[in-house]
Parts: C-alpha cells; sequence; structure tokens
C-alpha cells in the first residue's frame, strides 16, 4: 500500500480546504448511520482497476497462462503469456476477465479465467483521501464497506487539537456531477465511541478536518 508523505499532504490542506469548501453545492446534510436497523452494511461499488494495481490472473486448467501478482503498467495495459497489452484500467475484475477469456479463446477452447486484484494502488477515484488534523494525512484504497471508522483508524485518528464534530466528507455525486459536503462527527465516533456517527464512505471521499479555533 502507497501512502502520500504526511508533510505535502499538510501543505496541501492548506489550500485544499479553501477550494473544496468553495466548490461544494450540499448544505452540510447529516450521512445516515453506516447499518441499517438489521445490522447489515451497505453493499459497496464494484472496484475498478488503476494503474500500478496488483493482479492475480487465474486461468483455469492452464497454469502457463496464468499471471500471478502482475502489475498494472503506469499506461494503464497488463501482458500476460499469449496476450500482450491488455487494457486494465477503468475495468472490474469481472470485466477484465472477461476480457481475457475472449483473447485466449484465439489459442485455447473455452477458457475459464479469473481475476483478483491484490492490491489496489492507482486509481485516484478509488480512494479515500483525510487531510487536516490527523497524525498522519493519507490518501488510502478504497475497500468494500469502508467507514468513517476505518479511515480513522488508519490515519491514527484525531490530532490533539482536532475538531472532530466540525469534520466535513466531500463527495462527488455522480448522478448530478456535482460535490456535495456532509457533516461528520468524528469527536462523537472516535473519543465517546457513538455508533451513530459512523458513516459509510464511498470512492473519490475527502475527509478534512479542521483544528479547534482558540
Amino acid at each position: 500500500m502507497m501512502f502520500e508523505h504526511p508533510t505535502s499532504l499538510r501543505r496541501a490542506a492548506i489550500g485544499g480546504l479553501a477550494v473544496l469548501a468553495a466548490a461544494c453545492s450540499g448544505t452540510g446534510a447529516q450521512l445516515p448511520p453506516a447499518t441499517y436497523g438489521d445490522g447489515s452494511v451497505v453493499p459497496s461499488e464494484e472496484y475498478t482497476i488503476g494503474p500500478l494495481d496488483e493482479i492475480t490472473i487465474h486461468v483455469w486448467r492452464n497454469p502457463e497462462l496464468s499471471a500471478d501478482k502482475v502489475r498494472v503498467r503506469p499506461d494503464g495495459r497488463l501482458t500476460i503469456p499469449l496476450v500482450q497489452d491488455i487494457p486494465a484500467v477503468g475495468k472490474t475484475a469481472t470485466q477484465l476477465q472477461d476480457y481475457i477469456a475472449g483473447e485466449l479463446s484465439k489459442y485455447i477452447e473455452q477458457p475459464i479465467v479469473s481475476v483478483i486484484v491484490n492490491t489496489p494502488e492507482g486509481n485516484f477515484t478509488q480512494q479515500v483521501r483525510i487531510i487536516g488534523a490527523t497524525p498522519q494525512p493519507a490518501s488510502l484504497p478504497y475497500r468494500a464497506n469502508m467507514t468513517a471508522l476505518d479511515a480513522m483508524i488508519a490515519v491514527g485518528g484525531l490530532g490533539e487539537f482536532a475538531a472532530g464534530n466540525r469534520a466535513k466528507l466531500i463527495r462527488l455525486e455522480r448522478e448530478t456531477g456535482t460535490q456535495a459536503e456532509y457533516r461528520l462527527r468524528l469527536s462523537d465516533l472516535i473519543r465517546k465511541g457513538d455508533a451513530s456517527a459512523n458513516v459509510m464512505l464511498k470512492p473519490g471521499d475527502t475527509i478534512i478536518i479542521p483544528e479547534s479555533r482558540f
């Protein structure tokens, strides 16, 4: 997993806070808690592959055509035996395995292909960014059913002077193409253990944590 350097992220946060705040069209609404009434988690969107992702490709009954831990190149392509320059970026694992199966069908009969994304690294639209008053600002690869609590644990929680209940989540609403702003109660979540303050994240979310005003 690759993290951005904390110093560079803190510098980016200074300018990013103003830019993101100005760009938001939302009203600062509160997101619903991360669980439904029955305790089940909200299903997540399917991951799309990005540059530098590490992928394992298995061709059933044809191990010589399989590829273990192959890296997607910066140009968005990868190569396996018999198939060169496979366009991988932007595809889901299912779409990629269907594409590879189609190419391999030129050489073998009815190939069965499976694709596993081992380490998601390069797709920025599939990452969650946490900037501001936290010990380790970072850009984290999104994973299924990721919550605000998961993200905060990964960056070491809130900073000493963090105003966690004034934190904001910036999200691109794909249906409208606009940015929306939501309130987060991170202090209640982390320091009081209030589960109702935990929310589901989506790929591309940015969490901004301001410092307390003295």
